[in-house]
């Protein structure tokens, strides 16, 4: 009798890309450049070694789990916020276990005026970089004196060798109102508009990822603007839930200002290409407040000046890939 013959199944190749604001990565030297005084050890915060050292640690362990729930590898590709420099990125990623999976990255020093930056964490073995630029966010106070804001970081490059375009995005704050400063995150979402508009003209149908904290909600004006003006789809738009769920809390809300949004080019099945496949928000218990009026909120660094040791008042998002080979 002939024993049939049963062809194994291939398995599924997943990669997770991910956004974590880290929450004012300083590192204890203070630069005469930046507003960045309080993080220093004689600053109100107190930001010794010891406490920026413990600070990496924690979110070195964080960023290589995000996406677990779904994809066991750590991410590929990181954007990253509120970094203050490159030595704070490099200090990120020479941390264990981070080292070991030989992750490189990209930054610029922006005009923001306390130093804080947008960043690219990225594996080598799977992604190469071929071109990068921070993108000069041009908008005004009411009094029409420039909002020296953070750039958007622009990334051209391949991911298992197939060409992705990505805007690493941390928009201007509401800290002065949010309708108040609506305006200066509807000129950020026209300035992406712009540039995929430009990248559209060489390329037929261009693989693009715009991640970020965009200081709005999927449903806020700017994202709409951003949505309508590139056809892009939210993979975050579903998770929110402003009673319950979110990325971060202020006043009692959940926001979900923390995005990726990714062109309808991921929802095909070609060979050699990357598939949407799920979303998430990373928000494992570890990363939670365990008690108090804040339970179930982000675990921060710092409440005001009081030094709570946690991680983020962010939680992380991601998305994962199907590579299809």
């Amino acid at each position: 009798m002939r024993i049939p013959f049963f062809k194994k199944k291939a398995k599924k190749q997943r990669y997770t890309i991910a956004f974590y604001n880290l929450e004012n990565l300083f590192d204890p030297e203070q630069n005469k450049n930046t507003l960045d005084r309080d993080y220093t050890p004689t600053g109100i915060k107190k930001w010794t070694v010891e406490r920026y050292r413990h600070k990496l640690a924690k979110l070195s362990k964080t960023i290589i789990r995000i996406g677990e729930e779904k994809h066991p590898y750590p991410p590929v590709l990181i954007g990253v916020a509120e970094a203050e420099n490159n030595s704070v990125l490099q200090a990120l990623v020479d941390t264990d276990p981070m080292e070991d999976l030989d992750y490189g990255f990209i930054h610029f020093d922006s005009p923001d005026e306390r130093g804080i930056d947008t960043g690219l964490i990225y594996r080598k073995k799977f992604f190469k970089v071929l071109h990068a630029e921070p993108l000069a966010l041009m908008v005004n106070n009411a009094g029409g004196i420039r909002d020296t804001t953070r750039d958007i970081l622009y990334v051209k490059g391949e991911l298992n060798k197939e060409l992705v375009h990505i805007f690493v995005n941390h928009w201007p704050s509401r800290r002065d109102g949010d309708v108040e400063t609506e305006y200066k995150r509807v000129i950020a979402a026209e300035e992406i508009i712009q540039n995929i508009k430009s990248i559209k003209l060489q390329e037929l149908e261009p693989n693009i990822i715009v991640m970020g904290d965009f200081n709005d909600d999927p449903s806020s004006k700017s994202i709409q603007v951003l949505k309508e003006g590139t056809s892009l789809f939210n993979a975050m738009e579903t998770l929110h839930i402003p009673d319950s769920r979110g990325t971060s809390v202020y006043g009692g809300k959940w926001n979900m200002f923390d995005q990726v949004l990714i062109s309808n080019s991921f929802f095909n099945f070609e060979k050699n290409t990357h598939s949407f496949d799920t979303a998430g928000i990373f928000d494992h218990k570890s990363l939670k407040e365990k008690k108090g009026k804040y339970k179930g909120t982000p675990y921060r660094t710092f409440v005001s000046h009081r030094y709570m040791g946690g991680y983020s008042d962010h939680f992380p998002v991601y998305t994962v890939f199907t590579f299809n080979s």
